[in-house]
């Protein structure tokens, strides 16, 4: 009993343990609208479950002492020949459907309001940004703006993002923790996630859905400033970086990693990947690499690779 005890206290102690630990959880301290409607979600699913096993645990208790065999009780509360209860059976099924009612009418409603632009910035259009994976790096166009990125991008703060995420081969899905959760990027099929960032800061971005060899080096940066500096970074980019050619996006996408390049022009002038005319566009060139194992390398070494590209 001593033994059962002292496993008890440990069990709860790593519970409180575990729960001083959430406040570092990057999906608990959201930068933007989208991720404080889903930390809202989580935060309500907790304290709604956390209530349930609360309720649970005290029946239990209840009826393991009231009901618990003793010298003296006999059969006092206890027929063995009972058939049934009609209120108790009402009770016992309408308590479920109750539950899960409360966690998925807020969990439907959620779904569908992120579906749309923050209704934070709705007076200014979403900044539209197409994110392409590519085994194992990221592109990301600026159509608007003419430039194009390579495992970073920079955003304006306090204007929603549009981001249309498609692959160039195998399935990925983009993820910014701080600021909402994931969506699938896929061949042939184009879908849209909407994130807004209303803090400054640089944010880690990464592929959240593993495919091979390069998955856990598949990360990029995001960059929150305000429009006038988003502006100028744009600007910047339009007249410093050299022009994208279509012979070296072709080799940009060979599998591997790659360091962080910029383009004053997109791939989208020659091939969309969200089109099933060009789904298999980068199979067709690299078909061949995928047969041999890659040996992938430093992401150091790859950033170097990255300048030598640029240059």
């Amino acid at each position: 009993m001593r033994y059962k005890k002292i496993l008890f206290l440990l069990m709860i102690g790593g519970f409180f343990l575990l729960l001083t630990g959430c406040s570092d959880l990057t999906v608990l301290d959201p930068k933007g609208p989208v991720g404080q409607s889903q930390k809202d979600l989580i935060v309500y699913s907790l304290w709604f479950m956390l209530g349930i096993v609360v309720v649970v645990f005290v029946l239990f208790g209840i009826m393991v002492i009231k009901y618990r065999d003793r010298p003296g009780r006999g059969d006092k509360n206890y027929n063995p020949e009972i058939h049934g209860n009609l209120k108790v059976e009402i009770l016992w099924t309408a308590i479920p459907l109750i539950i899960v009612m409360l966690l998925s009418v807020p969990t439907v409603e959620t779904l569908f309001d992120l579906e749309k632009p923050p209704e934070s910035s709705n007076e200014q259009e979403p900044l539209v940004i197409h994110a392409t994976s590519a085994d194992w790096k990221w592109f990301f166009s600026y159509p608007e703006q003419n430039i194009e990125t390579v495992n970073y991008l920079h955003i304006p703060t306090d204007r929603a993002i549009e981001f249309r995420l498609t692959s160039a081969d195998s399935m990925a899905a983009l993820w910014i923790p701080a600021l909402g959760g994931q969506k699938y990027n896929m061949a042939g099929m184009e879908t849209t996630l909407y994130l807004q960032a209303d803090e400054e800061g640089v944010y880690d971005g990464r592929n959240s859905n593993f495919n091979g060899e390069g998955f856990s080096l598949q990360t990029f940066k995001v960059h929150a400033e305000p429009k006038e500096e988003f502006n100028n970074w744009v600007d910047q980019i339009q007249n410093e970086k050299p022009e994208l050619t279509q012979n070296q996006y072709n080799e940009l996408l060979k599998p591997g990693i790659l360091g962080e390049m910029a383009f004053s022009n997109t791939h989208l002038e020659w091939v969309d990947h969200s089109t099933m005319r060009d789904s298999d566009y980068s199979l067709k060139h690299h078909l061949g690499d995928y047969e041999q194992h890659l040996h992938i390398k430093s992401l150091t070494e790859y950033e170097k690779e990255g300048e030598d590209h640029e240059s």
